[in-house]
């Protein structure tokens, strides 16, 4: 009798509750999360409440950078800005309400959410000159550079 073959490694196998390949994908997506602490599936969306993760863009200019952030559907009212020991903090929250009757049937519907983005700012920004700016959904802000904090950069030569 020949020997029984070898079974391939567990991570390499699709497992056999009948999702196949999108049942090993779910259990390596589970397992990225639990590894960066998240236990539990993420596909169980019940169990859990995910805070909204603006969007957002650094972009290195000459003089300042320019970091914009996405908030759809809220106001300069509803965000807070911060510096303190060199990062940067947005933060803020959307409530939203509203209320339609219709044929006898009363539609209520709310949206809600806090969100808080910390963002450590690069070492030649002058916090001092920030500004910030709202329209349609977009934060922008300036982060002039300061000239002296250029000027205090330091090569360091490799050797071989």
């Amino acid at each position: 009798r020949p020997p029984a073959p070898t079974p391939a490694p567990q991570a390499n196998r699709a497992p056999q509750n009948g999702f196949g390949p999108i049942g090993w994908l779910r259990g390596e997506i589970d397992r990225l999360f639990d590894d960066f602490g998240w236990p539990g599936s993420i596909f169980n969306f019940p169990q859990r409440t995910v805070a909204p993760v603006p969007a957002m863009e650094l972009v290195d200019g000459e003089k300042e950078y320019c970091l914009s952030v996405e908030l759809p559907g809220m106001t300069d009212k509803d965000v807070e800005i911060s510096v303190a020991a060199g990062v940067l903090t947005i933060s803020g929250e959307k409530q939203e309400e509203s209320e339609r009757k219709d044929n006898g049937y009363l539609l209520s519907e709310r949206r809600y959410g806090r969100f808080k983005r910390q963002i450590a700012l690069p070492s030649d920004v002058a916090a001092d000159s920030i500004k910030a700016r709202f329209e349609k959904g977009v934060l922008e802000l300036t982060l002039a550079k300061d000239k002296r904090a250029q000027k205090d950069v330091q090569k360091i030569p490799i050797e071989s």
